[in-house]
């Protein structure tokens, strides 16, 4: 996905991967409550639930020490198939 609006309350994005490709989403913002605790007091926390990631090509990947990769590979991307 790629986020091409981000509001106050919700966030739009475009899916660029699967067989919704081309499809805009709506992200709704959600609210979590936690009362499970002996406060005097209700935890309220308001988030979109998203992650943060990154990518880069393969050739600018080299010589880099990276705790964890995914690769991504529509096609075949070797000479020899």
């Amino acid at each position: 996905m790629i986020l091409t609006y981000v509001g106050e309350r919700v966030l739009k994005a475009d899916i660029i991967t699967g067989s919704h490709v081309g499809h805009e989403v709506l992200i709704p913002r959600i609210v979590l409550l936690h009362d499970g605790t002996k406060l005097p007091f209700t935890l309220r926390r308001r988030q979109f639930p998203i992650r943060l990631c990154y990518a880069m090509t393969i050739n600018k990947s080299q010589r880099q020490s990276l705790k964890e990769v995914l690769l991504y590979l529509p096609k075949p991307v070797f000479a020899h198939e």
